[in-house]
């Protein structure tokens, strides 16, 4: 339901902010993942592309970035780290030289018998409002690119 009306409220508080509850929940996640990243000497950042290349390996950085809302310029920098550690390797194209594209290492699929889940277990939501949340999320971002894309 939309509101035509753009005043907000004067009485607001941080708590009544839908951005700040997302905001800290997502440094709520980066502590509960810390400690199992921090032995595997892994960011987040790092951790999620691994992820995305089990998910489909061999991909180009262009393609990676668009599944990690990254840009390249952001994701490069990670990309090269991983590789320094032996879990991705960088190559050209052999088709088209301008793209790089990034495959796991033997070491980067064996990271995923060392890795967790999805975070279902640290969530303590029962497995059909996990279901539910994360689709909730996933419509609440893709909204919200959809109308900032159309202001452009």
């Amino acid at each position: 339901m939309k509101s035509t009306d753009k005043t907000l409220p004067t009485d607001l508080k941080l708590a009544d902010f839908l951005c700040f509850a997302v905001y800290s929940t997502n440094l709520a996640f980066g502590k509960a993942y810390k400690p199992m990243l921090e032995q595997l000497g892994l960011t987040y950042t790092q951790y999620i592309t691994i992820v995305a290349l089990w998910e489909e390996d061999n991909q180009t950085v262009g393609s990676l970035g668009e599944k990690l809302f990254l840009e390249s310029n952001t994701l490069t920098p990670i990309l090269k780290k991983l590789e320094a550690m032996g879990y991705v390797m960088r190559q050209r194209d052999p088709e088209d030289e301008r793209q790089v594209r990034i495959s796991l290492t033997g070491n980067g699929r064996q990271l995923r018998n060392e890795l967790p889940d999805n975070g279902m277990l640290e969530t303590g939501l029962e497995p059909e409002e996990f279901v539910q949340m994360q689709k909730a999320i996933v419509r609440l971002r893709n909204n919200l690119i959809r109308s900032t894309n159309a202001d452009k």
